[in-house]
């Protein structure tokens, strides 16, 4: 165990236990996917057939075990999606409006922002390339979620699939959450992160490497989300319809969860922004590695289920691995 971990381990904040309760969480129900049906009670009160209801979303609700009528409750529509990015654009903006504002021109956080992050285990580490890296990352985060918004309102072609409520509140915590850990990587203890117009003098190689991967991870999912939608478009991009189709193209040649393998990447690259050391970061990728390969271990046995033609060679979310 390289001695960061260690060390991170031993200083634990409050956001980063909440980050890693949430990866050993969805570890845990990836596991639990390998584990046959059969060997859990089945039935609509059954807590198994609860938990598959709660981690499945769009296509992937239709395979298995039969869903139960009553769970249709708690069901609202995938398309709303798009509220997680709304929320994502507003919320992570104000917090990159703080931040430029205290780095440019000396203004302190809000007195609440600062008691809210000092509660969340804010950063007490010096160092320019910590401000630089923060500053960075929650501009790839804010530019992404402007990105995926522009995708799901002008691109994706949903269908009448359906999400958990349970999951539609945690996507919209979810951005929340995220733009207060970048935030609480920056000192808030009283101490002036004011640096003026010599921020980029800060610049390292892993902030140049890391915004090279955010770029490149940013436009495969990007195609892949269009390929997606182009599927049930005609030539002149009108939408004809809803049906589900094998995918071909991009990294849809290697796995049946392109988007999923580029959401890692992504959070990879923000890993590499922070300068590869950042032990909360890392378990934020944690959870984004399981989180992510849970969504594609489902969908890959969607496709899998539902064409007999579907690739043999494909793999669910790690190319010729996985």
């Amino acid at each position: 165990m390289a001695p960061w971990v260690g060390a991170g381990l031993l200083q634990l904040t409050p956001i980063g236990a909440l980050w890693l309760i949430l990866a050993s969480a969805f570890l845990l129900a990836l596991l639990l996917q390998t584990v046959p049906p059969s060997a859990f009670p089945q039935g609509p009160l059954a807590l198994s057939t609860f938990f598959h209801d709660l981690i499945r979303y769009g296509k992937t609700k239709s395979v298995g075990q039969q869903r139960p009528t009553s769970y249709e409750v708690f069901d609202v529509p995938k398309r709303w999606f798009c509220h997680f990015y709304i929320i994502s654009v507003v919320w992570n903006g104000f917090l990159l409006l703080c931040l430029i504002q205290a780095l440019f021109l000396g203004a302190p956080f809000p007195v609440w922002l600062q008691d809210l992050l000092r509660k969340l285990g804010a950063s007490q580490m010096q160092g320019d390339e910590l401000v630089l890296s923060a500053f960075l990352v929650l501009v790839f985060m804010w530019l992404h979620s402007i990105r995926r918004l522009v995708e799901c309102l002008f691109i994706s072609v949903f269908s009448d699939g359906v999400i958990h409520m349970v999951q539609y509140c945690f996507g919209i915590s979810y951005y929340v959450i995220i733009g207060l850990t970048i935030l609480s990587q920056v000192p808030v203890d009283g101490r002036n992160v004011y640096v003026g117009k010599g921020l980029l003098m800060q610049t390292r190689w892993f902030h140049i490497l890391g915004m090279m991967m955010y770029i490149w991870s940013s436009v495969h999912q990007h195609r892949c989300h269009v390929i997606l939608a182009n599927m049930r478009k005609n030539d002149s991009g009108k939408v004809i319809h809803s049906n589900y189709r094998i995918p071909f193209g991009d990294w849809f040649e290697y796995v049946s969860g392109p988007n999923y393998l580029a959401e890692l990447m992504i959070y990879v690259s923000l890993a590499v922004t922070f300068g590869f050391c950042n032990f909360t970061w890392w378990l934020v990728v944690s959870y984004v590695l399981f989180s992510q390969a849970l969504a594609a271990v489902l969908s890959h046995r969607f496709y899998l289920s539902k064409f007999d033609s579907y690739p043999k060679h494909r793999k669910a979310y790690v190319p010729f691995l996985f």
